[in-house]
């Protein structure tokens, strides 16, 4: 059987762009029209926005979520684990209406798992139809006008799979959240993808066309900082550092995730996290681990703590062996006498 010779596109500035005939080619080359569907009038009304979605955040957070928003910037949030970097867009895209489009990071991610690929099963598919189907063999003409239309549609819309980063781009009835989670677990490289999309809401995808959102999605970048994000990302984003909150807004954050532990417990609670935040621990507790505490204790029945109860349960708070041991005994029993002497004071 004589295989069918294909040239594969070099690339898309060589090549006359194709029809804007599918929703997705029909994206490419329009203009984003902004975060319309997201806007939001003030600083306050966004503070009211997060609220609605149990989300206590700070008058400096609420500023750089209401400017992303606003200005259509990307919104980069650092921080330690643990402090509600990734509930941001949780929050976002459900007070907003709009779909949660979530790429995870991780050691490896590159163009294929973040963007697009083409469907070369379905690619190698359609070659053997178009080497299969009747008479061409026999007729050199319409041999050659095969093979030209099924060189024209392999890398087409057809053929392609859009993956998280693509798939923010194309239309949507309100425009999506796109949540790229961790970037610091990404290899440095592909920052340098990313930034086309960040600066430009588009992907040039070479043997195709750029594909550029009608409307542009609210992204939210997300890092722990375990190493380094390149200027050039952070210069194309709102940066906000994330850090631990204080005593009185943990509290609430607390009442919100866990209305089933009592106030005098919630304080409790805080008031010894907040004191083990003070002691150089190799990872100290995030505000989830406030919470999961608080619901490790509601489940044991604790209506307060007690140091064997803070002692069986300090895996909750803390992941590391070291920090365990070092808390266990002594240190529990101290920072419990800690809590207790602030609570008389108030």
């Amino acid at each position: 059987m004589t295989g069918v010779p294909l040239e594969r596109p070099q690339d898309a500035s060589a090549q006359a762009l194709p029809q804007a005939t599918t929703p997705l080619a029909r994206a490419a080359g329009s203009v984003p029209t902004g975060l319309r569907a997201h806007a939001v009038d003030s600083v306050d009304a966004t503070l009211e926005l997060l609220g609605r979605g149990d989300y206590v955040a700070d008058r400096a957070l609420a500023t750089a979520v209401f400017l992303a928003m606003r200005l259509a910037r990307p919104l980069f949030v650092e921080g330690e684990p643990g402090t509600g970097k990734t509930e941001i867009a949780k929050v976002l895209a459900l007070a907003l209406g709009a779909e949660l489009i979530r790429l995870q990071c991780y050691e490896g991610l590159d163009i294929h798992d973040a963007a697009y690929e083409w469907n070369y099963a379905r690619q190698m598919l359609e070659i053997r139809l178009g080497e299969a189907h009747p008479g061409v063999a026999a007729d050199s003409a319409r041999a050659g006008e095969r093979r030209e239309s099924i060189a024209r549609e392999l890398f087409s819309e057809r053929f392609l799979i859009a993956r998280p980063l693509l798939r923010a781009l194309q239309p949507h009835a309100v425009a999506p959240v796109l949540l790229i989670d961790e970037l610091d677990r990404a290899d440095e490289p592909f920052e340098a993808f990313l930034l086309e999309v960040l600066s430009d809401f588009q992907i040039t995808i070479p043997e195709w066309t750029t594909v550029k959102a009608q409307q542009a999605p609210l992204v939210v970048i997300t890092s722990n900082r375990t190493r380094e994000i390149h200027d050039a990302v952070k210069r194309r984003c709102i940066y906000h550092w994330v850090g631990y909150p204080d005593a009185a807004r943990e509290f609430d954050i607390l009442r919100r995730k866990a209305p089933e532990c009592s106030a005098e417990l919630s304080r409790q609670v805080v008031a010894f996290v907040q004191a083990m935040r003070e002691i150089d621990l190799y990872k100290l507790p995030g505000v989830s681990e406030t919470i999961e505490w608080a619901h490790a204790l509601i489940a044991l029945d604790a209506v307060s703590l007690e140091p064997l109860a803070v002692e069986n349960t300090l895996g909750v708070l803390l992941k590391y062996q070291d920090d365990i041991a070092r808390m266990q005994g002594s240190e529990v029993a101290r920072l419990l006498e800690r809590v207790r002497l602030e609570a008389t004071r108030t």
